[in-house]
């Protein structure tokens, strides 16, 4: 493989990283991830990383995700089935979510709703206009999460809170 064609690669993959972390702040923020916890356990995180110098909404936002990783995994699958299945496999994804959620008794539906918006986007950058192939979005999603969820969690905290504070979700 050429170094040119390992850059192009990366270069989708960062693209493909910014719409589908941009797809899951956005939706999971409109549906109100970091105004309270929703989800047993999502104020321990809030609260610890508040303590650690973080941002309490940001630290909700977080704690939703992880102790109901709809969003996140959710996401995933769309661009996994996606990528395996095309349109239909994304939906076929939405759907799983949306069991998953009412089996885990979660009252929202941003994973869900994440999970359709994510594979419309694929659609959209895929097929209908052919800039990024399916298999850089799961790379890409996989980045997302990694950059909300692990990175550095005070920081991400702080961004997140910020953001929803722009959105005036809190």
């Amino acid at each position: 493989m050429e170094v040119i064609e390992i850059i192009t690669k990366l270069i989708y993959v960062f693209m493909a990283g910014i719409i589908c972390w941009l797809n899951f702040v956005v939706v999971d923020t409109i549906f109100g991830l970091p105004k309270k916890p929703g989800v047993a356990g999502a104020d321990v995180i809030g609260n610890k990383l508040a303590k650690s110098g973080g941002n309490i909404n940001g630290g909700y936002f977080m704690g939703n995700i992880v102790c109901s990783p709809d969003a996140s995994a959710g996401t995933l699958m769309a661009s996994i089935f996606y990528y395996l299945m095309g349109f239909e496999g994304g939906l076929i994804a939405s759907l799983f979510v949306y069991i998953g959620n009412r089996l885990c008794n979660d009252p929202g539906y941003a994973g869900t709703i994440g999970t359709i918006t994510a594979t419309i986007l694929i659609w959209i950058f895929s097929d209908a206009i052919g800039i990024i192939e399916p298999q850089y979005f799961i790379a890409g999603m996989v980045f997302a999460i990694f950059t909300i969820q692990g990175a550095y969690p005070v920081m991400a905290s702080k961004l997140l809170g910020s953001i929803a504070k722009k959105m005036r979700v809190v």
